[in-house]
């Protein structure tokens, strides 16, 4: 736990929350309400509760701030709570302002450092805590518990100002994180811990550029590249993991504002994937309602736009303040009252479901302070840490043998800043270890010096040159902490550039003419790293984004060989130029006359690509000859008992893995498909599975099951179709390639899922 000191006070002192409470079934007109009644199904007592309502009650609660129903004993509730990685600050949210419980809670990594330790089991434990903790803050009357998380949006441009909030561009690491997070976030139980939201529904992937933001955009985009990319994990959310809540996104698709759209919520969403078993809930992004009529132009009010987003399947408005007309539409006969009974009775199933009003007798009533940022926890952020961060780049000089005897020169603006370490979407962290913090606690001798953030001018009269220097001149290691900081890009902001600032650069060179070891620690998001890549001077190179509360220790362990590297890349490294040939809206992901392609798959020559990085250690692979080579369409899908085809099973992968070097590390298989069947008519590389291996030792073999899906090994043609396809596939193990293989399938093309069309 966080101290005996803190300890003492969880017993002794009675915290009084002000923003949330729970209802009370003990007393009061909601006690005769059938909603109280733990015997009933959750749909009726959810029912039963909308029932009691008056007109005016209901449409008071159609809003995130939704204001209750007094009368009946039903309290005021805001659905807008945030926990992207730790409960943090929103509407719904509050933490304690003064030392005391609900203070603070887990800060993990960024999404994108998360999804780059390519550890399922991992992101479950982080899901895990951070549903603990947030329903600990619910019980508590810190927050609800409904909480507008995981962001599952592929991050294929990266200027995007919020891809380091997603697990990063591949569909499938995307689809596995989700459902990890999601199974972390709301338990095991059949009553939700918490209720998870997954976001943003559907393609909304830039900020503003050029005129056009997220709040007018029409992505313009193919059956194919929908099915096939942006609405994946989204299936993984609704269909698969049975996530309680989607939020619709600002942007249009198609023509038709993803809220208003119901082709995406109706169609796809209840009808197709079939979201319709717990009666789960859609609620706006914030003010999207508003952008129907205000910005997309696609009713001429906003009564009207707003009954249009109730009638497609929204069910509450996210608000800051009343940005719907929801009275207009109401009073204009726009808005039924069938459809917002409907809305109620799914958002209140879903606080049913999760316990809301069942008071003590709830699954998670226990839960409270004791089980927030408490030393598992803690741990947790920590392993996310070191397993996420990637290196890419070493001539042997990592890990560096360090003594409590070695002077270490910490360069750069990062090096000692605790607010660098968490991100966007963030809390309040009960500790931020800096790299700086890490180095002294192992008893180093250090010296600090800072350093230029973005472009400030560079020679002898700046401000941090010579203290640079000088800190460096008197070390035997130079550790340099640079990147974009957290204020060049973010919410309603994207990057420009991709460029790494000229002042840093030049501050490199000067460091790394001094001829001593020189470590960089790439902090934020990605960039072009030719340069530093390429100098001299820098021996090796750590990315490390943003990572968490103890992200200066994971860092510390990894240089000092504490502990080994093993993340690999979530996202394509591209060139510098990148930003001047395609434009953020264009959604298209094929290569075309006017586009080089997008993401791993169909963009050919990265700085660095989707799934590389080294290790302190050397590994080699090999595909066991007992996997078949010959396969049949039919004999895949025979037997076959799932509901839907593309989630049976493919025939396990098997790799054998040697740790060929001295030190012990973990390490990440990564299998990809490639070859030319199907619509392409160019082989596509293909991430279709992967695993972690955990601490191979020097000389240690290990085999392992690669499990993999029929959905896993297709492709969707023009029409968004999922097939299996006859022809010949290669399997290629990691990035760079340690080993291939082929395999054949035979017999005529399958269709696993017949997309639906979107009306004429």
């Amino acid at each position: 736990m966080k101290s005996l000191l803190m300890l003492v006070l969880v017993t002794s002192v009675t915290v009084t929350a002000q923003n949330q409470r729970f209802p009370d079934c003990t007393s009061g007109n909601l006690a005769g309400n059938a909603v109280c009644n733990t015997s009933l199904p959750p749909s009726e007592r959810a029912a039963a509760l909308v029932a009691a309502m008056t007109a005016e009650e209901k449409l008071q609660n159609l809003v995130s701030k939704a204001n209750g129903a007094s009368r009946l004993g039903l309290p005021a509730y805001n659905w807008w709570s945030e926990a992207l990685h730790g409960v943090a600050y929103a509407p719904g949210t509050q933490f304690r302002n003064v030392p005391g419980p609900f203070n603070s809670s887990t800060s993990f990594p960024m999404p994108v450092l998360m999804a780059a330790a390519f550890d399922d089991e991992l992101i479950e434990k982080v899901g895990n805590v951070i549903g603990i903790e947030g329903r600990a803050f619910g019980n508590e009357g810190w927050s609800g518990i409904d909480y507008w998380t995981p962001n599952v949006n592929p991050y294929k441009d990266p200027r995007w100002g919020r891809g380091s909030e997603t697990p990063g561009e591949d569909v499938l690491r995307i689809k596995r994180y989700a459902k990890f997070m999601i199974r972390g976030l709301e338990g095991p139980e059949e009553q939700r811990r918490i209720v998870a939201t997954c976001k943003h529904f559907a393609a909304n992937d830039f900020e503003d550029w050029n005129g056009a933001n997220r709040h007018n955009f029409n992505a313009k985009i193919t059956l194919q590249d929908l099915a096939e990319y942006y609405m994946m994990p989204f299936q993984q959310c609704a269909r698969d993991s049975k996530v309680g809540s989607i939020m619709c996104a600002y942007n249009a698709v198609n023509g038709v504002p993803s809220c208003a759209n119901k082709y995406l919520m109706d169609t796809i969403l209840r009808g197709h994937w079939n979201w319709t078993e717990h009666n789960n809930y859609i609620t706006s992004d914030c003010e999207a309602v508003l952008d129907v009529s205000a910005n997309h132009h696609y009713a001429r009010t906003n009564a009207e736009g707003t009954a249009l987003c109730f009638d497609a399947g929204m069910d509450i408005s996210c608000e800051y303040s009343g940005s719907s007309d929801i009275p207009g539409a109401w009073s204009q006969g726009l808005l039924k009252q069938a459809t917002v009974d409907r809305a109620l009775r799914r958002l209140y199933e879903g606080l049913v479901r999760a316990g809301y009003f069942d008071g003590a007798k709830s699954t998670h009533a226990l839960l409270g302070w004791g089980d927030v940022n408490n030393h598992e926890a803690q741990q947790v952020a920590l392993q996310a840490a070191v397993e996420g961060i990637v290196l890419l780049k070493n001539d042997g000089t990592l890990p560096l043998d360090l003594k409590q005897s070695s002077k270490v020169a910490m360069v750069g603006f990062w090096a000692d800043a605790p607010e660098k370490l968490s991100g966007g979407y963030s809390g309040a962290p009960y500790f931020l270890h800096t790299p700086v913090y890490a180095a002294r606690q192992m008893g180093l001798d250090v010296k600090v010096a800072t350093g230029p953030i973005l472009q400030e001018a560079t020679g002898g009269s700046s401000p941090w040159l010579a203290s640079a220097l000088a800190a460096a001149r008197d070390s035997d290691y130079i550790l340099y902490f640079g990147g974009l900081d957290t204020s060049s890009a973010g919410e309603t902001k994207d990057r420009q550039a991709l460029d790494w600032p000229t002042a840093q650069l030049d501050l490199l060179n000067s460091l790394g003419s001094l001829g001593k070891p020189l470590v960089l620690v790439h902090m934020g998001d990605m960039m072009d790293d030719t340069p530093v890549l390429d100098m001299e001077g820098v021996s090796s190179i750590l990315w490390a984004n943003w990572p968490g509360q103890d992200g200066g220790t994971a860092v510390m362990q990894l240089i000092s060989g504490q502990k080994s590297p093993s993340g690999r890349l979530p996202v394509t490294q591209y060139p510098a130029n990148y930003t001047t040939i395609i434009p953020m809206t264009d959604m298209a992901l094929r290569p075309s006359s006017k586009s080089p392609g997008r993401t791993y798959r169909w963009y050919p020559t990265p700085i660095k690509p989707f799934g590389f990085g080294l290790h302190y250690t050397t590994f080699t692979a090999t595909i066991l000859p007992s996997f078949a080579t010959h396969f049949t369409t039919g004999n895949l899908v025979a037997d076959c008992k799932n509901t839907y085809l593309d989630t049976c099973e493919f025939p396990a992968l098997p790799v054998q893995v040697t740790n060929a070097g001295n030190r012990t590390s973990d390490y990440v298989v990564l299998a990809y498909l490639s070859g030319k069947y199907g619509p392409e008519p160019y082989p596509l590389k293909t991430l279709s599975s992967y695993s972690r291996l955990r601490n191979v030792t020097p000389g240690e073999t290990v085999t392992i099951s690669l499990e993999w899906t029929l959905g896993d090994v297709a492709r969707h043609d023009e029409n968004g179709n999922t097939v299996l396809y006859p022809g010949v596939y290669t399997v290629i193990i990691d990035e760079p390639s340690l080993t291939t293989m082929t395999f054949t399938i035979e017999g005529d093309a399958i269709m696993l899922d017949k997309w639906p069309a979107p009306p004429v």
